[in-house]
């Protein structure tokens, strides 16, 4: 028998109204903000000149871009969450809260699976900055 586990505070939000999804949409955008900030950080520790010159100090440059890139593209898609709410709400034919509600969904796993990999990358940088 296949069992899947979810999260009950996913199943619960996606039941809740319209106005708590949106906001858990700006929280999801507060977040990634938070984030950029942090990588602005590491890059700044990573600029150090130790740390440019080794292999490792390049690879964590380049995830850093990455993520970065990564960032735009999950807020971009946020945006575009929000504006099929905002079509949602106005009542345009064609639209169906079910398909906003999936797709929100979709949106929570992202944010948790890149939180979950961002917390990783975040321990690698900060193990790495020790050893300096």
């Amino acid at each position: 028998m296949n069992t899947t586990t979810s999260n009950p505070k996913t199943e619960l939000l996606l039941g809740a109204s319209l106005e708590v999804l949106h906001q858990e949409s700006q929280e999801w955008q507060e977040t990634i903000a938070f984030w950029k900030d942090e990588t602005k950080f590491f890059a700044n520790l990573l600029s150090n000149k130790e740390i440019s010159a080794s292999e490792f100090g390049q690879m964590l440059k380049n995830l850093d871009k990455i993520h970065e890139n990564l960032f735009d593209y999950l807020s971009d898609d946020i945006i575009s969450h929000e504006k099929l709410l905002s079509r949602l709400m106005k009542g345009e034919k064609g639209l169906s809260d079910s398909k906003y509600r999936e797709q929100h969904r979709k949106l929570n796993d992202r944010m948790e699976l890149f939180a979950k990999n961002f917390k990783e990358f975040k321990k690698m940088v900060f193990g790495y900055a020790r050893k300096l």
